[in-house]
Parts: C-alpha cells; sequence; structure tokens
C-alpha cells in the first residue's frame, strides 16, 4: 500500500464533523434538539420570499450563474448592522469563511489557538491548511484570555474565540476580547465567531472591535437565529485587506441567487429574529432551572442551547438512551472534551417540558 497517493499531512489526523442526528429507529416523528436550530424556523419574510423565487414570480434563473460577488446580500447586511459593505465577505456558512481564513493565513509550522472546549471546525480547518492546532485550556468551562495570551507565540497566525461559545454558552466579556486583541502577536488574526450573537441583545458581535483594529475579523451566520440551517449562509467582516485576501481563494459562485434572495428577506424581519430572542431566553432560563432542580450541573448559557452536565460519562449515556427511547434526540458531546455532557438545544417549553420530564426519569432510574 505504499505506492498509492497519500493526502498531506494532517488529513488524516481529522475526524469528520457529524452533524445532529436528526432520525431515530422505532420512531416516525423526533423531537430535535442536537444542532442548535431555531424551534420557530424561518420568519415570514424567509418564507415569503422563498414562495416568490419557487413560484417564478420574481425571475430566478436556474440556467443562470449568481452573482458572484453578493453586491445585494453584502449591502443588505452591511445596512443591518451598520458596516462596510466592502468589507463583508459571504460564504457557505460561517464554516467556508473559517475554512478559508485557515487555508490563507495559517500552513505547516504554523499554529491555530482556540479554547479547549471551542467549535471543532477550528481544529478540522486547521489540520486541513496544515496547520497546528492548539487547543487552550478553559476556566470553569470559558475560554480564559490569559491563558490563550501565553500560548501565543511567534507561530501562532490565527486565534478563534466563539462568543458565545458552543457548547458551553459562556461569554467573555468585551473588555477581555479587547484585551486579547491588544495581546496577541502582531502577525496573528483574532477572529471572533459570532454564530450565536444575534441572541444577546444589543451584542454585536465583536464589530466595533473590527472596525478600531487591522487584525480582527467577526463570522456570523443566518444558520441559528434567522432559522436558516439548510440555506447554508454565512458571514464574515474584517479589515479590508483581510476580506481582498479571502476573496481571491473563495469559489466564485459559491452561493445560489435562491440563497441570496432569501438571506436578504430575513435581514429584513426584525419581528421574526426579536420573537426568537425573547421565545428563547425565557425557555432557556425555565429549562436551565428545571435542570438543576434535578440535581443536574448547568451553567449559565447566552446561547440558544444548554450543556447539561452528569456525574459521570455513564450517566450521561443513561439519559441520552432513555431520552431517545422517548423520541428525543440530544446532543453527546465527548468530541468537545465533555463525556459527562448532554447539549440541549432550547426548543419551545413544550419541548422543554418533555425533555424534563424524560431526563428526571432517567435520574430517577440513576442515570
Amino acid at each position: 500500500m505504499s505506492d498509492i497517493p497519500r493526502p498531506r499531512p494532517g488529513i488524516l489526523e481529522i475526524a469528520p464533523y457529524v452533524g445532529g442526528q436528526s432520525k431515530l429507529a422505532g420512531h416516525g416523528e423526533v423531537l430535535k434538539l442536537s444542532s442548535n436550530e431555531n424551534p420557530l424556523g424561518p420568519g415570514p419574510a424567509s418564507l415569503a420570499a422563498l414562495r416568490a423565487l419557487v413560484s417564478g414570480n420574481e425571475g430566478l434563473a436556474l440556467h443562470r450563474y449568481p452573482d458572484s460577488g453578493h453586491g445585494r446580500l453584502r449591502a443588505a447586511i452591511a445596512g443591518a448592522h451598520e458596516l462596510d459593505a466592502e468589507r463583508v465577505i459571504c460564504g457557505v456558512g460561517s464554516d467556508e469563511i473559517i475554512t478559508l481564513l485557515c487555508q490563507a493565513y495559517a500552513g505547516p509550522g504554523d499554529e491555530v489557538l482556540y479554547s479547549a472546549h471551542g467549535f471543532l471546525m477550528y481544529r478540522i480547518s486547521a489540520l486541513a491548511a496544515g496547520a497546528t492546532p492548539v487547543a487552550v485550556p478553559e476556566r470553569e468551562r470559558c475560554a480564559d484570555v490569559d491563558a490563550l495570551l501565553a500560548a501565543a507565540g511567534e507561530r501562532t497566525k490565527l486565534v478563534f474565540l466563539a462568543n458565545p461559545n458552543n457548547p458551553t454558552g459562556a461569554m467573555v466579556a468585551q473588555e477581555d476580547v479587547r484585551r486579547l486583541a491588544e495581546g496577541l502577536p502582531p502577525t496573528a488574526l483574532l477572529v471572533l465567531d459570532g454564530a450565536y450573537a444575534e441572541y444577546v441583545e444589543g451584542f454585536d458581535g465583536g464589530a466595533a472591535l473590527v472596525e478600531a483594529r487591522q487584525d480582527v475579523v467577526m463570522t456570523r451566520t443566518f444558520s441559528k437565529i434567522y432559522g436558516l440551517g439548510g440555506l447554508r449562509v454565512g458571514w464574515g467582516y474584517g479589515p479590508a485587506h483581510v476580506i481582498e485576501v479571502l476573496n481571491r481563494i473563495r469559489p466564485p459562485f459559491n452561493l445560489s441567487d435562491l440563497q441570496q434572495e432569501i438571506a436578504i428577506a430575513a435581514l429584513g424581519d426584525a419581528a421574526h429574529v426579536q420573537r426568537s430572542r425573547l421565545e428563547n431566553a425565557q425557555a432557556r432560563d425555565w429549562l436551565t432551572q428545571a435542570l438543576r432542580d434535578l440535581g443536574l450541573a448547568v451553567d449559565d448559557s447566552a446561547g440558544n442551547f444548554v450543556l447539561a452536565r452528569f456525574a459521570s460519562a455513564e450517566a450521561a449515556v443513561a439519559a441520552d438512551a432513555v431520552a431517545r427511547g422517548e423520541g428525543i434526540i440530544l446532543r453527546r458531546v465527548e468530541g468537545y472534551g465533555f463525556p459527562e455532557g448532554l447539549r440541549i438545544t432550547v426548543g419551545t417549553m413544550g419541548d422543554c417540558r418533555r425533555v424534563v420530564a424524560a431526563l428526571r426519569r432517567a435520574v430517577e432510574q440513576g442515570a
């Protein structure tokens, strides 16, 4: 087997990303709470745009290539968030922006830093680029700015910080994020992953810091609060010199016209975003307290999910089995360093009550 083509070093170290399961044998309908999806789904403006495009009223031409520059979408994003449209880049989810950043700025001999319980795509994208991923220990399940600064050196090219973080839901204070940016080596880029930023009232996801510096980039997505995970649209905002580099390697037609137009419609549906944020906060607070009342360890979360920690990995597996037996899919998070944990997407209040009832039975059975 020594004479077959071999991938670049690092590729075979990648454990392929596995999304949240959506089906269970023996259950026709399941309650899927494994992928941090908005239980309200897309807003009415997004659905209206989809109907208009599919019906042909808006002239969707499948034989024509889409707008490669994403001009209207970038303008809509900039208008919604008071940004410079020329410094916005759009991708197939924010995952693609993360991949492009690693491809452009990291390679063999370089290091990519992230907090120990950070998003799995940071490690995957670093390895795919040939760089060395470095998981930095956290402090009480929250990114430790001092530890990140201590780990950063001349080989550090990218530092990823999800805020709020998945799967812990923890947030780093803005003054600490600023301190991190100021303390990193001058050749390193700080990437602020704001996939869940909209769930935090008044939070800009780091946009102000991007505006103030030449070494900070922000990524965002339409997959979470906008309820468009199946559409696969994300975006990034950064200094002009970074966006210019990323556009050199971005696939030219990475987003279809349909994707772009529905995302534009979603940006105009402020009422849906506000409703999603408020209902999530109410259900999340109730779920957090109800799980604590069961004796489970649950930190405060700023996202649309909570991380429930059991007494042991075996207890978490047993509780997961009970939930699955009742048609409820939660997320095992041993890959994030929590073998004793289950990440639970915040659904509707009815969903949350059903989950708590199932986990209560699991606890009573000794989970």
